[in-house]
């Protein structure tokens, strides 16, 4: 009898092995996250801290001269990875200033973005006059990363005036002006 009891328990046991048997196919899940991502720096060869002076006039009756080198060798780098719904399925890029001069202008041009890494890098806006308030500069930006570095994003040029409608407010003197970049969503 205990022949008998080993036969059925060998037999049972190869026949449920028969029913857990494998397809030529299976499948599982990859779960990703991208984060999202708004990053903008400023670059430059050297410092990117610029120095630069009107020039007096060397005739009587003449205004003082605005400078016109240097200040075009800012590049405004950025990576953004945007959302696919909400305010934040785009961005733009504001600039703002504080320690403004009186009696000046500083106004501001982005160029078209650069793009020598991968993305949407976004539409400047016409030139811009730098104020204490944000104003948009460059729109439509999407994900993007635009490289690093010089030659790389959206370039940044300036243009300082010394308005006749304003030259009576003008004061000697050096003053800082501290320039504000902003990413943001849309």
């Amino acid at each position: 009898m205990k022949k008998l009891t080993l036969a059925i328990i060998a037999v049972f046991g190869f026949g449920v092995s028969t029913y857990a048997q494998d397809t030529n196919t299976d499948n599982h899940t990859v779960t990703i996250t991208i984060p999202e991502v708004a990053l903008l720096d400023i670059e430059l060869a050297g410092s990117k801290n610029i120095t630069t002076s009107f020039t007096a006039p060397t005739e009587a009756g003449l205004g003082i001269v605005a400078p016109t080198s240097g200040l075009n060798s800012l590049w405004l780098n950025y990576s953004s990875i945007v959302t696919a719904s909400g305010p934040d399925m785009s961005r733009t890029v504001s600039v703002k200033a504080s320690g403004l001069i009186a009696g000046t202008a500083l106004n501001v041009t982005a160029g078209v973005p650069v793009i020598t890494g991968g993305g949407t890098g976004g539409t400047p806006v016409a030139i811009t006059a730098i104020t204490a308030t944000d104003q948009t500069i460059i729109t439509g930006i999407g994900s993007v990363w635009t490289g690093d570095g010089v030659s790389s994003g959206s370039n940044i040029t300036y243009a300082l005036t010394a308005p006749a409608s304003s030259y009576g407010s003008l004061v000697a003197g050096t003053t800082a002006v501290t320039v504000t970049y902003t990413l943001s969503d849309n």
